[in-house]
């Protein structure tokens, strides 16, 4: 009895003495990571050229061209495995010349407003198009006004982001559906044109676009963003001029699909090649700006990656692929197409990382497993507290989506957000708002948690 109270204790000793070494040498590698990343913020250079040389990258845009040449040359000259294009049909949407936004009242004469068309709108060519307005807040309060009511009219969705919360995706969750489906609900009951408020909690002059999805068998009727101020005054004008009509003007239109690629590098898994982990962003985005938050900053973090893992000589026991999706802003067709191939072909991706909450400071890991639940991930806290950053439940991201259902795990990372949605799809989303050490956190933060799971896995 003696003897194997002596051998337990030995056994656990030694089990303690592995777990500690483990837990050193993986400190050890961490802080290498975060060195390597905020002492050459090659990422940042990077992003200034995607978007001060390249600019706004609309999928089947020639911009949108010259950012799959430019990421593919980058990963090509960082000594991987592979470095691949995989070609996509996308959307390619063309939002012409700068729209007119005009009230037209009798009572207070004619204002222009910040206005812009969202993403996949029709035109109104260049006769233009003018109604009577009609304000509400939500598709029930459309619901009851009726046909009678909205026929021939444009319908202005007057939905502020809730400001009450403290996790702004929440709130843009809520509201985006005014933007993506509110032109055909309007168009149901006989509307001619949509207005949206801008998605933001901040009162500005800077319209937001985005994408809207017309329904099938519904008219496709001409739809702009307002800006929040802009919103404010529309909406007061209203309640002292029910009479007044509005005048829009815009010269969007849809080309056929264009051929376009995802942009993918990869270091091949020194023991459990099959595995893969995925890390990406979008290479398109809006036209108005040039992306640098959305998504910029998640392409460049995640090609950071795997320069950094590269600069440090690390070799991974599982597959890494850096993945530059494209046509995640207007059609989603590069995510859907990669995980379309990934089924075909039979590969196993076990994790896949997103970045595309813009470059601020990194606040957390989000997780989705449906298999494991978060509890598995969270022994990882320790190594991550030293950075300020924890795991927390929910994460993935649009492009990784499809993925899901093949039971990849679904990882974010989630930046502090409070500024993003002042920026988000404006013409403010510019590399001047971009701070360098931010965004190569961000870098650091998904570099360390790539290197946990090609050191451990999913499964044990």
């Amino acid at each position: 009895m003696k003897f194997k109270k002596a051998y337990l204790l030995l056994f656990f000793s030694l089990l303690t003495y592995h777990s500690f070494a483990q837990s050193a040498k993986d400190s050890t590698h961490i802080r290498a990571i975060y060195t390597q990343a905020l002492q050459n913020p090659v990422g940042y250079q990077w992003l200034d050229f995607l978007s001060n040389q390249i600019g706004g990258r609309l999928s089947g845009s020639p911009q949108a061209a010259a950012a799959v040449n430019f990421t593919y040359q980058v990963m090509d000259t960082l000594g991987l495995d592979r470095v691949f294009l995989q070609e996509v049909m996308v959307p390619y949407w063309v939002r012409g010349k700068k729209e007119v936004g005009k009230m037209i009242s009798a009572k207070y004469g004619s204002k222009e407003f910040p206005v812009c068309a969202l993403g996949n709108s029709v035109g109104t060519g260049t006769e233009g198009l003018a109604a009577s307005v009609i304000e509400v807040t939500s598709f029930e309060e459309l619901a009851k006004l009726g046909k009678e009511k909205v026929q021939g009219k444009i319908v202005f969705y007057n939905t502020p982001m809730n400001p009450s919360y403290v996790r702004t995706f929440q709130a843009y969750g809520e509201s985006a559906k005014y933007r993506f489906s509110g032109p055909s609900e309007a168009a149901k009951l006989g509307a001619v044109g949509a207005i949206v408020r801008s998605l933001t909690t901040q009162l500005d002059d800077y319209p937001h676009t985005g994408s809207l999805g017309y329904q099938l068998n519904t008219p496709q009727i001409p739809a702009i963003a307002i800006s929040t101020n802009g919103a404010e005054e529309l909406s007061l004008r209203l309640k002292h001029d029910p009479t007044l009509s509005f005048y829009i003007e815009t010269h969007c239109k849809m080309l056929e699909d264009a051929l376009s690629y995802n942009v993918i590098g990869e270091i091949k898994g020194s023991e459990f090649p099959d595995e893969i982990i995925v890390v990406g962003g979008h290479l398109d985005s809006w036209d108005i700006g040039d992306g640098s938050h959305d998504d910029g900053a998640g392409v460049v973090q995640s090609m950071d990656v795997l320069r950094i893992l590269k600069a440090l000589d690390f070799k991974p026991k599982r597959t890494i692929r850096a993945v530059m999706f494209m046509n995640e802003e207007n059609g989603l067709k590069g995510g859907r197409k990669y995980a379309e191939l990934a089924e075909e072909n039979k590969e196993n991706h076990i994790a896949a990382i997103e970045s595309d909450a813009g470059g601020f400071t990194p606040r957390n890991i989000g997780i989705t497993d449906d298999e494991r639940g978060i509890d598995f991930y969270l022994r990882w806290n320790e190594l991550l507290a030293p950075y300020d950053i924890s795991i927390k439940s929910g994460g993935g991201g649009a492009d990784i989506s499809p993925l899901r259902n093949q039971g990849t795990v679904q990882i974010s990372l989630i930046p502090d957000s409070q500024r993003y949605f002042d920026l988000h799809h404006t013409e403010q989303d510019t590399f001047d708002k971009v701070n360098q050490r931010e965004l190569q956190l961000g870098a650091a933060a998904m570099a360390t948690f790539v290197y946990l799971l090609s050191e451990y896995g999913v499964d044990k």
